[in-house]
């Protein structure tokens, strides 16, 4: 019986692109995949499909329908119909209003496709409730991992008063401790818009996750224990990115070739190369983009640094810092977005230093590169002490607030920055400890997707499930 899935990826590369992935496997399972977004963003995904649809094997070429976006009605700029377009990257009430605006369209999509099913992104609060009103299940798509949910529901719990006192996370399987303002506004303040995407993902009919339940077991067990929410894990998503061209396509368009990075690549040693990335919205002051130009010099190590949204150079590098470092071939500096599936899974990549942004964290953990993690806004932090204290294949760099303004984050030094990197790409007993963790865990997240894996099993245990559902409807 054919199964056709619409997918509704929200408006940020972070969420996009595995969304993608998402329509890909189940293309590649022979479900027809349809992708909603709106006009601007159809060509940051074009390319990664035009290779997908290539493959002659698919019973299906995944297709795009497309919303029109209300740009006039929201009062945001035309062209802006994403994240990735504004300055700032925080998600606006305005932004939030065009998102809500997308409804009645999607539904004109909906009366004239009539799919079997909807994978919408947490963000979407309505595709709960116009899913019922088809008489078809919403499954929520959550980018990030089962860890963060549960630690964000102990959180919730919690009557927390402002204080940079640390304290511990009740009533879970590891100890860890936070701070105030290591925390999202979703939990210190959360708004009645958050409440909405809590009462979406509860009345949907289950949730995808992108993770794999090696990863996170004792937290996914809790969650299927301790929750009437269906759940399903089918990370991670970026290992379907076999070929050199998939790494490549995925997300913008890149400022340096992903020919030039292997070339540069190539020429350094196995597990020499440090990347430094923080995400497609993170952001950082010219001071501490300074900051962290001294750290990576004094570290002499190589490394990749990817920056965006950055003024000139010459406002944030110090002095002859292109002669002494680039110049030197000990550092290749990238504006704008990076190749980084092709980066991590390069033989000479030893490290990274991450936002923490879920999708990078796997990606790394996929790839076996242990981390230093820097964490900036929303559940980063969260995720931080996953890879730090429950994986153990990472090291904090000292992060301590929680942010999306990037003038509102505490300043770390240079020498912060070289102590940690020393430590994470050294030769110690320690290093080489979380060196095998990380590579451990490459290995059961390759197991896990293929064939007989525990997530390549839960995308069986879905589609099998749906496919029921689509006949007791009588369809």
């Amino acid at each position: 019986m054919d199964l056709h899935i619409f997918f509704l990826p929200f408006l940020a590369p972070g969420h996009m692109i595995p969304m993608v992935d998402l329509a890909r496997v189940f293309a590649g399972r022979g479900v027809r995949s349809t992708i909603v977004t709106t006009t601007a963003n159809v060509p940051l995904i074009q390319p990664t499909l035009d290779l997908a649809n290539a493959d002659d094997s698919l019973r299906h070429p995944i297709q795009i329908l497309v919303l029109s976006f209300p740009s006039f009605e929201s009062g945001i700029p035309l062209g802006h119909e994403n994240l990735l377009a504004f300055n700032d990257p925080e998600v606006t009430p305005e932004f939030m209003t065009a998102i809500n605006m997308l409804e009645a369209p999607f539904k004109q999509l909906l009366q004239a496709h009539r799919p079997d099913g909807i994978v919408a992104d947490i963000f979407y609060a309505w595709a709960s409730d116009v899913a019922k009103e088809f008489g078809i299940p919403r499954l929520v798509f959550h980018g990030s991992n089962t860890f963060c949910t549960v630690v964000s529901g102990a959180l919730s719990g919690l009557k927390l008063h402002e204080s940079e006192q640390a304290f511990d996370v009740p009533g879970l399987p590891h100890r860890f401790q936070m701070t105030w303002s290591q925390l999202p506004e979703f939990i210190t303040k959360p708004d009645d818009s958050m409440k909405r995407l809590g009462d979406g993902y509860r009345t949907s009919y289950g949730m995808l996750a992108n993770s794999f339940y090696e990863l996170e077991s004792d937290y996914i067990d809790l969650v299927k224990k301790g929750s009437e929410t269906k759940l399903w894990h089918v990370g991670p998503l970026s290992l379907h990115n076999q070929h050199t061209e998939e790494k490549a396509a995925r997300g913008n368009t890149t400022s340096v070739s992903s020919d030039e990075c292997l070339t540069w690549l190539d020429s350094k040693r196995p597990r020499s190369v440090l990347y430094v990335c923080f995400g497609s919205l993170g952001q950082c002051t010219t001071t501490q983009l300074h900051e962290i130009a001294l750290g990576l010099e004094a570290s002499d190590h190589p490394f990749i640094w990817v920056v965006s949204n950055a003024g000139e150079p010459s406002e944030w590098l110090p002095e002859r810092f292109n002669e002494r470092v680039v110049g030197e071939g000990k550092g290749l500096l990238i504006r704008g977005w990076a190749p980084q599936l092709l980066i991590l899974n390069h033989e000479a990549v030893g490290g990274s230093v991450t936002h923490c942004g879920w999708n990078s964290c796997l990606e790394g953990i996929s790839a076996g590169v242990p981390m230093v993690t820097w964490p900036l806004f929303a559940e980063q932090f969260i995720n931080e002490k996953l890879v730090v204290d429950v994986l153990r294949v990472g090291i904090a760099v000292g992060a301590t607030v929680c942010s999306i303004h990037k003038e509102k984050r505490a300043l770390v030094k240079g020498e912060a920055i070289k102590k940690a990197v020393d430590e994470l790409m050294g030769s110690g007993e320690e290093a080489e400890s979380r060196r095998k963790r990380a590579e451990k865990l490459k290995e059961l997240a390759i197991k896990a997707v293929a064939e007989g894996g525990s997530s390549h099993m839960d995308v069986s245990c879905l589609l099998a499930e749906m496919v029921n559902l689509k006949a007791s409807r009588g369809i």
